[in-house]
């Protein structure tokens, strides 16, 4: 297989229980994961790894394949991203599928789009590059970062940048935590998204928004209303 979309989407969520398959506007929060890789029309395959059967039959009825439940060993709190996927590769090997090419798209991100997937795709492609990931500038630089002391007195991390001003400093840039391309030979050497040949693509805070809580949840409604009108 050339390219495979791969749903990491475990049944352990505990800041949001059952975060994956919560109603999101009228759907399954992974159902939105699951269509972005289907409309993108890149994959031989869309699979959702789980170790959850409730979250595969959520799955199944958006359009993915569950071709095998997730072990316990990667089903953990301490399990990685790239364990997840060398776990699928190696899975797939088995049964004398190949795999050349790695889109994982998480099951928490409903504002990605298929036209940001090929978006990257392409970038990969035309770039000859390990890996593509969508990361979104800090919305202020954080050069000028605080923290407190011992003390709990305020002070800056960075003190010569005390009277840089903020247009003089360089942008810095975070993982959207939305998806990443990667290269399966990159994944198996290196153990990660972020491969020394790697880059991104650069996103708009309004297309992203991580979800750990409940107001984090009513800003990307917020934000899917926005971009969907």
């Amino acid at each position: 297989m050339n390219r495979i979309a791969i749903i990491p989407a475990r049944g352990g969520s505990k800041r949001i229980p059952r975060k994956n398959i919560k109603d999101f506007l009228g759907k399954p929060m992974i159902a939105y994961s699951i269509e972005a890789a289907l409309k993108s029309q890149l994959f031989n395959e869309v699979m959702v790894s789980t170790d959850d059967e409730e979250i595969a039959e959520v799955a199944l009825k958006y359009g993915a394949k569950v071709p095998f439940l997730r072990s316990k060993e990667n089903a953990n709190d301490f399990a990685t991203l790239a364990d997840v996927l060398i776990e699928v590769v190696n899975q797939y090997k088995k049964t004398g599928k190949s795999v050349e090419n790695i889109c994982c798209i998480l099951p928490t991100a409903p504002l990605t789009t298929p036209s940001r997937i090929n978006e990257a795709f392409e970038k990969l492609v035309d770039e000859d590059l390990e890996s593509v990931v969508p990361v979104v500038a800090f919305s202020y630089p954080i050069l000028r970062a605080l923290e407190f002391n011992d003390d709990n007195k305020l002070k800056m991390i960075w003190p010569e940048h005390l009277t840089t001003r903020s247009q003089d400093l360089k942008p810095t840039y975070h993982d959207s935590g939305s998806f990443y391309w990667v290269r399966n030979k990159a994944l198996l050497d290196q153990k990660t998204m972020f491969c020394k040949n790697g880059s991104a693509i650069v996103l708009p805070e309004t297309e992203v928004q991580d979800i750990d809580n409940e107001p984090d949840w009513k800003l990307a409604e917020l934000k899917y209303k926005l971009l969907n009108g």
